[in-house]
C-alpha cells in the first residue's frame, strides 16, 4: 500500500487523534502506508501531534474538528475532499462525563454531554464523510468502542467489565447498536463498518492506571482498518476475537 506520493496514498482521518490511542491509530495508519488526517479540537494540541508526528517521518495533516460542532464537522469533510477524499474512518473521540457516575446521581446534563461527544459526535462525522467513503477503493469505518458497553458482558462479568457507569458506558453500548445499523445499511456498498475494544489502557480517560500502552491498544483498530473487502462487517471485537455486543 505504501507509495512515494502524498497524492496518491489512500487518506484516513482519526478523530481525537492529538494524543493517547487516537495518536497511536494514526501512526500506526500511516505506517501501513495511509496519508492521515490528525482530527483534534484544540489548535495547539493538534499542531503538536501533527509536528510530532511528521518528525517521526509520517505522513499526516491536521484536521481541525470538533465532533460536537456541525460546522467544524462540515468542514472537516470538505476539507477531506480538497485532500482528494477518504478511505478510512476511525472514530475516536470520546470523553468520560466526570464523576460521579452511578444512575442514582449522574446528571441528565452530564449524560446529555457525553452522549454528544460519543454517539452523536460518530453519527455527525461518519454522515458527513459518507459521500467521500462511497467513492473509496476499500473503504473501511471503525469505531471505538469498550467492553464496559457490551451488556453481555456487563451482565456475565460485572467487575470484569469496569465500575458502574451511568454515562460512559451506556455510550459504547448505544456506539456498537449504531455499529450493527451503520453495517446493515451499507452492507453491498464495499464500507465494511466495525467496532473494536482496546482493552485497558492508561490514558488521560482512566488516569493512566490501565495496564496496557496506547500502541498495543490500536492494534486491533489497525486489524479493522485494513480489513480485506471480504471481511466482515457489524462485528464488535477485541484482540481476543469477536465479543458480544
Amino acid at each position: 500500500m505504501t507509495t512515494d506520493s502524498s497524492s496518491t496514498k489512500p487518506v484516513a482521518l482519526v478523530t481525537g487523534a492529538n494524543k493517547g490511542i487516537g495518536y497511536e491509530i494514526a501512526a500506526g495508519l500511516a505506517r501501513l502506508g495511509f496519508r492521515v488526517g490528525v482530527g483534534a479540537r484544540d489548535p495547539q494540541r493538534r499542531a503538536d501531534a501533527v509536528a510530532k508526528l511528521s518528525a517521526e517521518g509520517h505522513d499526516v495533516f491536521g484536521v481541525p474538528l470538533d465532533v460536537t460542532d456541525d460546522a467544524s464537522v462540515a468542514a472537516a469533510a470538505a476539507q477531506l475532499a480538497d485532500e482528494g477524499g477518504l478511505e478510512v474512518l476511525v472514530n475516536n473521540a470520546a470523553i468520560t462525563g466526570g464523576m460521579p457516575q452511578e444512575p442514582s446521581q449522574v446528571s441528565a446534563e452530564q449524560v446529555r454531554e457525553v452522549v454528544d461527544t460519543n454517539v452523536l459526535g460518530v453519527i455527525r462525522v461518519t454522515n458527513a464523510v459518507l459521500p467521500l467513503l462511497r467513492e473509496a477503493r476499500s473503504p473501511r469505518i471503525v469505531n471505538v468502542s469498550s467492553t464496559v458497553g457490551s451488556l453481555g458482558l456487563q451482565t456475565a462479568q460485572q467487575e470484569a467489565v469496569g465500575p458502574i457507569s451511568g454515562a460512559y458506558s451506556p455510550t459504547k453500548t448505544y456506539l456498537n447498536a449504531m455499529t450493527v445499523q451503520y453495517a446493515k445499511e451499507l452492507a453491498g456498498t464495499g464500507i465494511l463498518v466495525n467496532a473494536g475494544c482496546p482493552g485497558y489502557v492508561a490514558t488521560d480517560l482512566n488516569g493512566h492506571r490501565g495496564l496496557r500502552t496506547p500502541e498495543q491498544g490500536a492494534a486491533v483498530f489497525l486489524e479493522l482498518a485494513t480489513l480485506p473487502d471480504d471481511g466482515p462487517t457489524g462485528t464488535f471485537r477485541d484482540e481476543t476475537g469477536v465479543q458480544p455486543w
